[in-house]
């Protein structure tokens, strides 16, 4: 039985998770959760993917959370009442 190099069993760190856009982010997640799903990695590989896998999802979250924040400002009016609205157009009580 062969060992992976060192490098093989790391976890993708060629990019700062913080300074991913959510597509990116999001693109990153899915194939780290595929590589996940697919098994038969060395325990190690497979903590350092979930631990990755973590932070982009944090990632994604906390982007996710700022782009609402974002519209609901933008949906403010002049009076100040908060006008929410779902993806879909439609008003929310």
């Amino acid at each position: 039985m062969s060992e992976r190099p060192a490098a093989e069993t790391a976890a993708p760190a060629t990019l700062d998770v913080d300074s991913l856009a959510f597509d990116e982010a999001l693109a990153e997640l899915q194939h780290t959760v595929g590589e996940l799903e697919q098994g038969g990695l060395p325990l190690e590989r497979s903590i350092a993917l979930y631990e990755r896998g973590v932070a982009l999802h944090e990632r994604c979250a906390a982007l996710l959370a700022a782009a609402e924040l974002r519209v609901e400002r933008l949906l403010e009016r002049a009076s100040g009442e908060l006008d929410v609205t779902d993806a879909n157009g439609e008003e929310q009580a």
